[in-house]
């Protein structure tokens, strides 16, 4: 009997092999009317699917607060069904629902067998579309986020993330917070116009990803049609963050939360590819610099990260992290360091080529199965981008220098240029 047994040298590495392009899987497009398209996701090796509604109906829009109030109540219930039997409903075939709200949009998500998604997506139309705004829903969503608001004013991150926000986005509709007084002026008037302006009159994308027929995609479209947004939403630009230092005080705290960042671009500017780079280096990877220096070597904080978050027409780039009181401004001492050596110094080659397979893993990573690819598409599409996009993040990737990520240190990470919140 011959033995087929290999043996493996677990002394020897596996030999790399260079990425260099993906071959990515691209939606199938059906228009619906104005604006508003449906994206199928058809490659799915099982009965799982995902149904999302993108309508505009961001936090910038509509008076303040107003849109996230009307977010939390769009399955409480018509004139015919409470909140709990449409809930029930959903239920009933398996169905999972969630919301998200954003700036500038608010998405509904559906996760549920492929054959139950229909049905579902029917007892969501009919919720909407007959919301009644009743008087105890109102009254209940308003005494609920009022008294959430008032845990949270009591926490140094949700102070910081106030702060840095009206700061970051100064003399802007981003940069609108609510206060305890705004939940004593929402009208139940003004939420049912909004309602109507930006959900009934606002959707403007629909995903699904699922291996449905071409008819469940028609039933879809013919359901929907009624919300389409006749033309494209506005989004500001040109937005400008107030630099300096800021800071919260919060009595008896022992803990103090930071936000250190800038306005920036989203992922249609020329030196996106290359900061992200750059962002991975600082701050977003557990081996970053900023994660050596604070947590390992400091042991100022548990974590602390960067990251570069994309608008419609903008972006931005933010340091994030909570550390003990008494070493906040020695903590600040230490980021504004990390930022001066990335200008001064050349990052070596070994670091460099750590990070390059760190983030050629993580695209990897992000492609692998449809939903995953879908997500990949949905990130870009709003920017008027392909999936080729990607692979032209790869070519940065492999292409990228220490001279470049010293020349965009010194273009984007001055500390005068930053806007620095601190509380607690």
């Amino acid at each position: 009997m011959l033995n087929n047994t290999i043996t493996l040298n677990r002394t020897i590495a596996p030999v790399l092999q260079q990425i260099d392009k993906i071959d990515f899987v691209k939606p199938l497009v059906f228009d619906i009317a104005g604006t508003t398209k449906l994206f199928h996701m058809k490659e799915v090796p099982n009965d799982t699917s995902r149904l999302d509604l993108y309508f505009d109906a961001g936090t910038a829009r509509g008076e303040k607060g107003i849109a996230s109030f009307v977010n939390g109540l769009l399955l409480s219930g018509t004139n015919t069904k409470t909140s709990v039997e449409i809930n029930g409903e959903i239920d009933a075939l398996g169905g999972f629902f969630e919301s998200g709200i954003s700036s500038e949009n608010a998405v509904l998500s559906v996760y549920a067998l492929k054959e139950n998604l229909l049905p579902i997506l029917k007892i969501l139309v009919d919720a909407i579309d007959h919301l009644a705004f009743q008087t105890h829903e109102v009254e209940e969503i308003i005494n609920d986020r009022k008294q959430k608001f008032k845990v949270n004013m009591e926490k140094v991150s949700f102070l910081a993330q106030r702060e840095f926000q009206s700061k970051l986005f100064n003399n802007s509709l981003y940069g609108r917070i609510t206060d305890e007084k705004d939940f004593d002026l929402i009208e139940v008037e003004n939420l049912k116009k909004f309602h109507k302006k930006h959900y009934l009159e606002g959707l403007q994308k629909v995903v699904i990803i699922g291996d449905l027929t071409d008819a469940d995609i028609h039933s879809t479209i013919e359901l929907v049609r009624q919300w389409s947004l006749s033309s494209n939403g506005t989004y500001e630009k040109d937005l400008e963050n107030l630099p300096g230092e800021f800071h919260v005080d919060k009595t008896g705290a022992v803990q103090s939360a930071l936000r250190i960042g800038r306005i920036l671009f989203n992922k249609t500017h020329e030196d996106y590819h290359d900061f992200i780079f750059l962002n991975t280096i600082l701050g977003d990877y557990f081996g970053s610099r900023l994660m050596s220096n604070i947590r390992e070597d400091k042991g100022y904080t548990y974590g602390i990260g960067s990251m570069v978050a994309e608008l419609h027409e903008t972006g931005y780039f933010l340091i994030a992290t909570e550390v003990g009181k008494d070493v906040r401004e020695a903590t600040i001492v230490e980021i504004k360091k990390e930022l001066k050596l990335l200008q001064e110094k050349p990052i070596g080659i070994e670091e460099v080529e750590l990070v390059r397979n760190y983030l050629l893993g993580q695209l990897l990573k992000s492609a692998d199965g449809p939903y995953s690819m879908a997500d990949l598409y949905l990130s870009v599409e709003p920017y008027g981008l392909e999936l080729d996009f990607y692979n032209q993040a790869i070519e940065s990737i492999n292409s990228i220098t220490p001279k470049r990520i010293q020349e965009l240190a010194k273009k984007y990470l001055n500390w005068e240029d930053f806007t620095i919140v601190s509380a607690g």
